[in-house]
């Protein structure tokens, strides 16, 4: 073989193995192609199954979205309800109050006196001031009326015992027959607290306190059946024919008296040195125990410089809304007050301001009666 055929047979061989390489590379590039179009060929319909998935899905997202919207709104309107109920519990808000009034209405409430309109626009329902030299009335309204009187209970209470000359050094021991068994209020003197009898005068006329009320009529000679018949015979010497006692603090709503008749028994009182100096002292120390106490007025205008208090006494039971009765002088005259079923913890004080501003502004002129 010439060199010439040998140079073309190498060629031959070269191009024959570019070829068969071709052969082997290009069907392989096409399969790749091939099997790529067919992939994404493949896919597409995947992705279209995808996509209705989806769109199945999506319904099912919205529903849960829905259903935790309504979680979340029934759950405030749970809180709600609950806030509501919990509002209405709660004794400390005004619109709490009103609801409380509402459903707990005094004696006066009920008898629709709290209605009633008078020229000083007061806000207790029974009101009743008397110059207590001549007797002249000088404003009235309801004065007729027979309401529970709470705590003003303690007036009599401590007559009975200043008339009886006990001894008030005696000591006396608070047991559990002087606990609240009416409206389960507490008391700072613990049960087999040892106090004077002078002491429990004191915080009886003072500071309104139950316990030291009700312990001086257990142990006033007799017993508390004996005092409490002698409250009341009290009560009818002194032609107080409204005036019915059943126990000695004013706990008992059926302890009831009329605004004539509480000023009748405020002119008594005042005669009283003793009923006259602790009901307006201003406060007091008592040591129990290990422990010192102290107790404060209930009634503030005592403090007040606009003041000249000779007696007093404050009250308050849910029946018979919040209570006062003052012996003063206002512009040189000696006034009896008598204030009953005022709603708010302040009314009455601000219808006892209202008077004393009202006769003030009348001492220039002639005082003409009013009501």
């Amino acid at each position: 073989m010439t060199p010439s055929s040998l140079r073309y047979s190498k060629i031959l061989q070269v191009l024959s193995g570019i070829v068969v390489a071709l052969a082997l590379v290009l069907p392989a590039g096409y399969a790749d192609a091939s099997s790529s179009k067919q992939g994404s060929s493949a896919k597409r319909p995947v992705a279209g199954k995808q996509s209705e998935a989806r769109k199945q899905a999506k319904p099912r997202a919205v529903q849960r979205k829905q259903a935790k919207v309504r979680t979340k709104s029934q759950r405030k309107q749970l809180a709600h309800k609950a806030g509501t109920r919990k509002v209405a519990a709660r004794p400390s808000s005004a619109a709490v109050h009103r609801t409380v009034a509402s459903t707990r209405q005094s004696v006066g409430q009920q008898l629709g006196l709290r209605a009633s309109d008078d020229p000083l626009d007061l806000n207790s329902s029974v009101a009743l001031v008397v110059d207590q030299s001549t007797g002249e009335v000088l404003f009235s309204k309801n004065d007729s009326a027979v309401l529970p009187i709470a705590s003003l209970t303690k007036l009599m209470t401590g007559l009975v015992v200043a008339e009886a000359n006990l001894p008030m050094d005696e000591m006396i021991t608070i047991t559990r027959a002087d606990v609240d068994t009416y409206k389960g209020s507490t008391s700072r003197l613990a049960v087999g607290a040892r106090l004077s009898r002078g002491e429990l005068m004191h915080l009886s006329l003072m500071s309104s306190e139950n316990r030291a009320a009700h312990a001086l009529g257990r142990t006033f000679p007799g017993g508390m059946e004996h005092f409490v018949q002698l409250m009341n015979l009290k009560a009818r010497e002194l032609g107080m024919t409204d005036t019915h006692y059943v126990e000695p603090t004013g706990l008992h709503s059926r302890n009831r008296s009329s605004a004539r008749d509480l000023a009748t028994l405020v002119n008594v009182a005042y005669d009283q040195p003793m009923l006259r100096d602790l009901s307006t002292s201003l406060s007091h120390e008592v040591h129990v125990g290990k422990r010192t106490l102290t107790f404060n007025n209930s009634n503030r205008l005592v403090r007040s410089s606009d003041w000249d208090i000779g007696l007093q006494k404050t009250g308050y039971i849910s029946e018979a809304g919040r209570c006062l009765v003052m012996q003063a002088n206002v512009a040189g005259r000696q006034l009896i007050m008598v204030f009953l079923d005022a709603a708010g913890s302040i009314s009455r004080m601000q219808d006892a301001e209202r008077v004393r501003r009202w006769v003030e502004m009348q001492a220039v002129g002639s005082l003409q009666p009013q009501g």
